[in-house]
């Protein structure tokens, strides 16, 4: 894979990751609408970071290979 692909690779999990953040929010939304407790709390939508590999020791090992 060339730079140019991995770029785009990354862009894709980048905002795979931004979706899922969304529903999340919009399921705390909902939530919150109805009084309760939140789904996701700041660890939830941390952990999409590593779920989707785009921290930034996962950018610079997948850019070193």
């Amino acid at each position: 894979m060339n730079d140019e692909q991995k770029i785009a690779y990354v862009n894709g999990q980048i905002a795979c990751a931004q979706i899922e953040a969304m529903g999340m929010v919009a399921d705390n939304a909902y939530w919150q609408s109805l009084g309760q407790a939140p789904a996701y709390t700041l660890t939830h939508f941390q952990d999409l970071i590593y779920k989707y590999g785009i921290h930034n020791n996962a950018i610079i090992e997948f850019f070193r290979d």
